[in-house]
């Protein structure tokens, strides 16, 4: 086993040389010469040198390791981190209810309100800045790597913040967060890099605190705030504070109590067996706190594996699978979507803060790297391919390259550049899939050259989730909005000033009445949802048919949707739009953000449009619409269709209270059907082609009939028959019949013939309440290939008649039928 690192000895590791991330590797890269520390699995449980071997181990981890200090983004981001190091070093100012003068947490009114939040933030940043400082003495080229004077400041500044507010015996006020997780995992980051410099009683007072603040008992039930991605930041809580207090018994605790987080779930807090990730009971989350959920295992797999607390839970393969089926769907050229962030979408950075936005970009750059580091503790053949579907989305980041991104930490870099350096590993492509989530009302749908996300509400979903003060005007996100990006166009589209600049009420692909609603409409952390089941759909892993039973926010609004996901396109039909509000309805096509200068041409039928801002015009009856450099649109039932263009001012403080007050403009290319004032029954019709020319737009209007049937658009059925792609989907809203089928009750299906003379017939209730179902295709079938468990009954013949048992197990699942065609 090697020795433990000193201080002198990591420093020194750490500034070995590679390439810097996003530049091609060279051969004169210097490889890692200090290998990582072995994990002391044979050492006894309470042997100072097992701890020191996972202290060394931890800083390695959350320090990185490989990287060239001398190579860009390496040295930009060292220096700054130095640089602000040192600024920070000469304004604290130790005194009573704060370290510095501008991060204040004395609350002359503690309890649990927004002001008190807004305080116990101030323990939580005072303690990531000490951390930052730390940070700098430990990594190379920062200009104060190695200073110990530094080192004894910091270790001031820990002594007087956990004297002064976080010790044994204080009463927590304010948000739990910085005082369980957001606080104590800088605290312990800090003490675990400068543990040297700490002597024994700053250590018992550190490790005591946490312990007061994060007792054995937080992690006792898995239930409230200990659940998900939270009970896994805690359990990093807790076995940091046993690496710092070399606590055998913390340690087999943390590792123990993450046991709750692996088997899947059935409601709640969790990963499910389709792929979706829920936080906060309602609220699809894969992008935010799923993403420091997958941060936060990965790191404690990594630290614990081959230690005497190693992470050994055979659940533990769910999350790992969990990597291609809940989290890959989600990322695109290393954007995440925004559907599965929740209210992090609305987090503009701070006042005064030039990064810019934490936008999808930088949400899916970090989870990348989290994907990377959890391939520790993967199987071979798990890290070789996540390594290998890494390098596809970091070389087709064109627009944002994850080696540009302020927010990425160092470590997170190095393990991105590792991957762009192993000239081993082979980029994998964008597959073409479908996958369907119906436990988080999402879906996603991938070619080639584009990839599409559906978000949606259920009695299941929330509408939207704010909290903190964070998304007060997200309330329609889940009202049908559909977001789409090309393999090299538009992957900015719903990045940097996005979301405080777009109109809530007409976000893409939404039907929304103009009811104009309060910030923070229905409740916090995602309380309202809509009284509706039948949310969701059936796929077949390359097409599908999609529904939506829409009831709007603190609104009469009522819709049938659905969006029927083939090669080219996606055909949107909408019908039953009714509402008494007094308001306009509208549905929106697409809001498509042009940039603060864009004047992207708008042509209809083949005739350029006005480019002025303010533009408007109502097209009557038109057969297609192009938007240069983002796709078209065809409109198969002609119909009234408005174009608006608009610039359009907004601020982060908008949307997030405390975030940036400075103005930001944009601009917008609207189009949208105006169902008017009280609607009745009203519908729509559209095919959306993402990337499309002009030409390719204005030919497919005109071979529409061909190549496209609507076989219904009405609030009892929705379909579509595609005789090119052998397809035909309906969307049942009622028992009722449409073409060659007849259904018993509410269900979709999706029937698919294939080459070889087979057909697939997929069935699924979205409404999981159905212990029966029968399904009639007025089709030859000589015979039945396969069927799932809950099929009771097939019988082929002139037609086929399937009838099925109890779906109500299925939790909206797809069922396959597989049929041999005459």
């Amino acid at each position: 086993m090697p020795t433990p690192w000193s201080r002198r000895g990591f420093v020194k590791a750490t500034g070995s040389a590679a390439a810097a991330l996003g530049l091609p590797a060279t051969a004169s890269a210097m490889a890692l010469t200090t290998s990582e520390p072995a994990h002391a699995a044979s050492a006894a449980p309470t042997s100072s040198t097992a701890f020191e071997s996972l202290r060394a181990t931890w800083r390695g981890l959350i320090l990185g390791s490989g990287f060239s200090p001398t190579a860009e983004p390496f040295a930009s981001k060292l220096a700054r981190l130095g640089k602000d190091a040192a600024a920070w070093r000469t304004t604290m100012l130790p005194a009573p209810g704060s370290l510095w003068p501008d991060m204040v947490w004395l609350d002359p009114d503690p309890d649990t309100d927004t002001e008190s939040y807004t305080y116990s933030a101030q323990i939580q940043l005072t303690f990531q800045r000490l951390r930052s400082m730390a940070e700098a003495y430990a990594q190379p080229a920062t200009g104060l790597t190695g200073d110990d004077a530094l080192a004894r400041d910091v270790v001031a500044g820990i002594r007087h913040v956990v004297t002064d507010v976080y010790h044994a015996g204080r009463a927590r006020y304010g948000n739990w967060y910085n005082w369980q997780i957001g606080g104590p995992h800088a605290l312990l980051d800090a003490a675990t890099i400068l543990y040297e410099h700490l002597d024994a009683d700053l250590i018992a007072t550190i490790t005591e605190a946490v312990r007061a603040f994060v007792p054995d008992s937080a992690v006792a039930s898995y239930t409230g705030t200990s659940t998900g991605a939270n009970r896994v930041d805690l359990c990093r809580t807790i076995a940091l504070s046993g690496l710092v207090g070399e606590d055998a018994d913390r340690l087999a605790l943390a590792s123990r109590a993450l046991s709750p987080v692996f088997p899947y779930v059935t409601s709640g807090d969790g990963l499910y067996r389709d792929g979706s990730f829920v936080q906060h009971t309602w609220v699809p989350y894969a992008g935010s706190y799923g993403a420091d959920l997958f941060t936060g295992l990965s790191l404690l797999c990594a630290l614990l594996a081959g230690s005497p607390w190693e992470i050994t839970d055979p659940a533990r393969e769910n999350y790992f699978d969990a990597v291609e089926r809940a989290w890959a769907p989600f990322l695109y050229n290393g954007l995440c979507m925004d559907a599965v962030s929740g209210r992090a979408v609305a987090r503009g950075l701070p006042p005064g803060d030039p990064g810019g936005a934490n936008d999808d970009h930088l949400r899916g750059h970090s989870i990348i790297a989290s994907i990377v580091a959890l391939g520790r503790a993967a199987s071979p053949e798990q890290n070789a391919r996540w390594r290998a579907l890494t390098k596809g989305w970091i070389q087709r980041a064109y627009f944002s390259p994850p080696h540009t991104n302020p927010m990425l930490s160092v470590y997170k870099l190095a393990q991105l550049q590792n991957v762009v350096d192993d000239s081993s590993v082979k980029p994998l492509p964008e597959p073409v899939v479908h996958r369907l989530f119906p436990s988080q009302d999402r879906a996603v749908h991938r070619r080639r050259e584009w990839a599409a996300c559906l978000s949606m509400a259920s009695d299941r979903i929330a509408h939207y989730e704010w909290g903190n003060g964070e998304n007060l005007r997200g309330y329609h996100t889940g009202a049908g909005w559909l977001s789409w990006w090309g393999d090299d166009f538009a992957n900015e589209q719903y990045s940097q000033t996005f979301w405080a600049t777009v109109d809530p009420n007409r976000l893409p692909g939404i039907t929304a009445s103009r009811k104009r609603l309060a910030d923070g409409q229905g409740g916090q952390w995602g309380a309202e949802r809509p009284a509706v089941q039948w949310v969701g759909g059936t796929t077949d892993g390359t097409y599908a048919a999609v529904g939506q039973h829409l009831k709007g926010l603190a609104s009469t609004l009522e819709a049938r949707k659905s969006w029927f996901f083939l090669d080219e396109g996606i055909v949107c039909l909408g019908a039953g739009v009714t509402a008494t509000d007094g308001e306009a309805v509208d549905t929106v096509i697409d809001n498509r953000r042009l940039g603060p200068a864009g004047t992207q041409a708008l042509t209809v039928d083949g005739h350029r449009k006005p480019g002025a801002q303010g533009w408007t015009e109502t097209l009557r009856d038109p057969g297609w619409a192009h938007i240069a450099g983002h796709g078209g649109y065809v409109f198969p039932a002609g119909g009234r269709i408005t174009a608006l263009r608009e610039e359009r001012t907004g601020r982060w403080s908008d949307i997030r209270t405390g975030s940036s007050t400075t103005p930001l403009t944009d601009r917008y290319l609207t189009l949208y059907v105006d169902h008017g004032i009280d609607p009745v029954d009203s519908a729509y019709a559209y095919v959306l082609l993402p990337g499309a020319s002009a030409a390719r737009t204005a030919a497919h209007a005109a071979s529409t009939r061909g190549l496209l049937r609507t076989l219904a658009n009405t609030s009892r059925a929705q379909g579509v028959h595609v005789p090119s792609l052998g397809v035909t989907a309906v969307n049942f809203w009622a028992a009722v019949t449409v073409g060659d089928l007849t259904v018993s009750a509410p269900c979709s299906v999706l029937i698919r013939h294939r080459a070889d003379g087979t057909a697939v017939v997929c069935v699924s209730d979205p409404t999981r309440t159905l212990t029966t179902l029968t399904v009639t295709w007025r089709h030859r079938i000589t015979a039945v290939a396969s069927r799932p468990a809950t099929v009771e009954q097939a019988i082929p013949g002139s037609r086929l008649t399937v009838t099925f048992g109890d779906l109500t197990a299925e939790a909206g699942a797809t069922q396959k039928v597989t049929v041999r065609t005459a």
